[in-house]
């Protein structure tokens, strides 16, 4: 079967276009397959009575009452389920000693946090399971509830786990002169010429994501099925296996369309365990689809941490030495990477800066709240925050510009590959390009003299403006750099593309989207690398059956590490093809050049198709000798190397005076995330970025009462910012490709969250300094401004007197 073809109509580059994501149809037109729409045969349904209390004995429960509510199955308890439910997973034992209690799904003897689950009730309908919930009696004997978390680091606190005999879950240290890195920070403390001592304090946040946690278990067939709105179906069931002692294959698990995650989704939850549990037992589908409520108390929350910073710098503004001290709220229990994430901070600190001494410890503390774990950005925004407020700090005791004193110390672009005080090589960036793009848009000068102009007339809308330059690590990364840190899992990441006989194409990949448009990106990829039409690739994903090897999405890895898988997988499908389109076309291999889709002879007009190479092993009637009739390949990517984006963002904010009110005036922001593949996928990441980060600036807060009940637990108290409460964002790009991916691409993903939070709170606090008010601690609100406002002009006046 011998050709000669037309031009693909693939023939204009897919990399690089803004693809209307092919995905966003059935999403916006309403046919969605959320978890929670699924209906089974004979479908059972779960609701879980959780406590009020935030630590208690279970001194007993009485679920007779319950079992004889209309529609009721059954209840289960946790004295029903300890011998099957085993402990939570917790894959990251960052210490050889770290301390990590047992965790069960439904609580046996004690309650540890309000939300945690006591008891599960099985009904025909979700209406008779949450009724039935509300005739169980618990008694409850109260235990000292521990919530402030520097009080439970210390010696003598009430413990959350008295079997353990300490709050502290572990403690874990870098110093860069151990490690052979760079220099002492202690010497650097000691020989400073300016000293910069700041804490700072990361509020604790709720992964506010559009769809509640839903999981529908079926177990009528060879394999016990899971429908669940996760971020991780691979990770899922591997634990799930591994906890409940289910043989792997005989498990599968699906993440049908899945409503955002932000971290909140990258977790194997409790009511996974015991949906999958009950239907086991029973025999029979169930569901169990979270209430808002629920979710927002007891699913995991982020941040949470107490950062002490000290930074060493020369007069002229060089920095010379970090030192970081963290205190990190686990909350009661280790969630699946809760006791890695501030680690992954540890990382960040020295940012885009040429400290030559660096000391990190963190102590992560346990306290009765809801346990923390991964939150968009996981310990990179902590970082991010805490480095450029104290740039921000150091500024103003130099009295420099806070452009100025960055540009000073950040790594220049002829410095790259550059080897950071903490051990990573930086790949590629140009801080010098974003931040003079940034500057044009921004018009720094030009709002720097509206500022002064504004001070000068004593307005009581005063302007302030906040830097953040940034970078971050994503592409989560190297299987050995993580297993250097002691991660239970690799970073690498699976892909298959299968070449179909009528010359379409369908990718499996490893990665399981939750909102990023990886079926729009990859099908661009791989239309541009095997020359077919961008609707002629189907993207299959989020199933452990279909897609059978795989790490999931987070970190902001799926482009860098699972796009490259992709893209293996293609150049195989490629080098498959060409024996087979050589011996076609009667011609040596290495005469041939594979471009647009074609396999042509050099110098002459004899060229066939990739599709037809397609169907010609299909039929199988005329192949070489030797080779199998079949294209399809699989590809497994571990990266060399973390990818670097950076970025720079800048921040104009009103702040009124009287009543504290705060209001973006102007954002810009200036990222380079390497080569992009599709703006548009691009431009949606960083303004939803933006808004998260924005959002802990100035709105989210969890808050527990002195009793350690979630006051925050609806969205009438815990605020969510809507569109009317954002600026209009203005963004750019500057590009320095990748160096470790073909792709030359990096991440995108969290890079608005982690640098618009400092660049926001610099602006507030700009815009106050002058009236002596020194902090105001996130969420900056109205009430909290005014306060601080109010405190320096008390201060003010009581130093005059004086």
């Amino acid at each position: 079967m011998t050709a000669t073809v037309e031009p693909s109509a693939a023939a204009e580059h897919e990399v690089g276009r803004a693809r209307v994501r092919k995905e966003d149809e059935h999403l916006v037109t309403g046919r969605t397959r959320w978890t929670d729409n699924f209906v089974l045969p004979g479908m059972l349904h779960a609701a879980m009575l959780r406590s009020p209390m935030a630590h208690a004995r279970i001194a007993s429960i009485n679920v007779d009452q319950a079992r004889q509510m209309p529609g009721v199955v059954a209840v289960y308890t946790g004295a029903d389920l300890a011998e099957e439910q085993g402990s939570l997973p917790n894959a990251w034992q960052i210490t050889e000693d770290m301390k990590a209690p047992s965790a069960p799904s439904l609580a046996v003897d004690a309650v540890r946090f309000a939300g945690e689950a006591v008891a599960m009730v099985i009904a025909r309908t979700a209406a008779e399971a949450h009724d039935a919930t509300e005739a169980i009696d618990v008694d409850y004997e109260d235990l000292p509830v521990v919530l402030d978390l520097a009080a439970a680091a210390a010696d003598g606190a009430d413990l959350v786990h008295t079997d353990l005999g300490t709050n502290v879950s572990a403690v874990w240290k870098f110093d860069s002169a151990e490690a052979g890195t760079g220099s002492d920070v202690e010497n650097a403390i000691r020989d400073a010429e300016v000293l910069v001592e700041r804490t700072f304090r990361q509020q604790r946040l709720i992964p506010a994501f559009m769809e509640p946690r839903s999981v529908v278990v079926d177990p009528t067939a060879s394999q016990i099925t899971m429908w669940s709105a996760t971020q991780v179906p691979h990770i899922l069931k591997l634990m799930l296996a591994m906890t409940l002692g289910i043989p792997e294959h005989k498990l599968r698990v699906i993440a049908p369309d899945v409503g955002g995650g932000f971290g909140g989704k990258l977790q194997v939850c409790p009511e996974e365990l015991l949906t999958l549990l009950a239907a086991r037992r029973l025999g029979k589908p169930v569901k169990y689809t979270e209430s808002r409520s629920e979710s927002m108390q007891a699913a995991h929350h982020g941040r949470d941490q107490i950062q002490k910073l000290t930074l060493a710098a020369r007069r002229d503004g060089t920095v010379t030495g970090l030192k970081v001290e963290l205190l990190a709220d686990m909350g009661a229990y280790l969630r699946l990477v809760t006791s890695g994430v501030p680690i992954l901070g540890a990382f960040m600190y020295n940012s885009i800066y040429k400290f030559p001494a660096y000391h990190f410890a963190c102590t992560n503390v346990f306290t009765n709240k809801v346990p923390t774990d991964a939150y968009r950005g996981a310990g990179r925004p902590e970082a991010t925050f805490a480095i450029e407020r104290i740039m921000d700090e150091l500024a103003t005791e130099l009295e420099m510009d806070p452009l100025e004193l960055r540009e000073k110390n950040w790594i220049k672009h002829e410095e790259f590959p550059f080897d950071t005080v903490c051990g990573l090589t930086y790949d590629s960036g140009d801080y010098e390009a974003a931040t003079a793009r940034a500057t044009e848009l921004f018009d720094y000068e030009g709002l720097r003299r509206e500022q002064a102009a504004r001070r000068e007339r004593g307005d009581t809308v005063q302007l302030g403006i906040g830097v953040s330059t940034f970078t971050e690590m994503c592409g989560l990364a190297p299987s050995r750099a993580l297993g250097a840190l002691a991660y239970g899992a690799g970073g690498w990441e699976h892909a298959a593309v299968r070449m179909l006989p009528t010359g379409k194409v369908e990718v499996v990949t490893g990665s399981s989207a939750h909102g990023q448009g990886h079926e729009t990106a990859w099908s661009q990829i791989v239309a541009d690398r095997l020359g077919v039409a961008f609707e002629d690739v189907e993207v299959l994903h989020g199933d452990t059956q279909s897609s059978p090897r795989g790490l999931d999405t987070y970190g902001s890895r799926s482009l860098a590490v699972g796009g490259m898988a992709v893209v293996m997988a293609a150049d195989k499908v490629i080098d498959k093809a060409r024996p087979i389109a050589a011996h076609l076309l009667e011609a040596a291999e290495d005469d041939l050049e594979f471009t647009d889709g074609r396999f042509a002879v050099t110098g002459t007009e004899k060229a066939v198709g990739i599709a037809d190479v397609a169907l010609a092993v299909f039929a199988a009637h005329d192949l070489p000798d030797g080779v199998e009739p079949n294209l399809d390949s699989e590809a497994t990517y571990d990266p060399e190397n973390f990818s670097f984006p950076h970025g720079t963002h800048l921040c104009a904010v009103d702040v009124d005076t009287e009543t504290g009110f705060v209001k973006i005036h102007k954002y810009v922001c200036v990222d380079d995330v390497g080569h992009v593949v599709n703006p548009l996928i691009v431009e949606g990441q960083v303004h939803g970025g933006l808004a998260q980060g924005i959002a802990q600036a100035l709105y989210e807060d969890a808050i527990y009462d002195e009793a350690g009940t979630l006051l925050t637990g609806s969205f009438a108290e815990y605020l969510v910012p809507g569109s009317p409460d954002l600026p209009t964002f203005i963004t750019d790009r500057t590009e320095t490709p990748a160096t470790g991916n073909a792709l030359g691409v990096k991440g995108v993903g969290e890079a608005g969250t982690i640098a618009s939070t400092p660049a926001v709170v610099n602006s507030v606090l700009d815009a106050l300094r002058h009236l002596g008010v020194r902090e105001v601690e996130m969420p900056c609100s109205p009430m909290r401004v005014w306060k601080a406002i109010q405190a320096a002009q008390s201060s003010s006046t009581h130093g005059g007197a004086q």
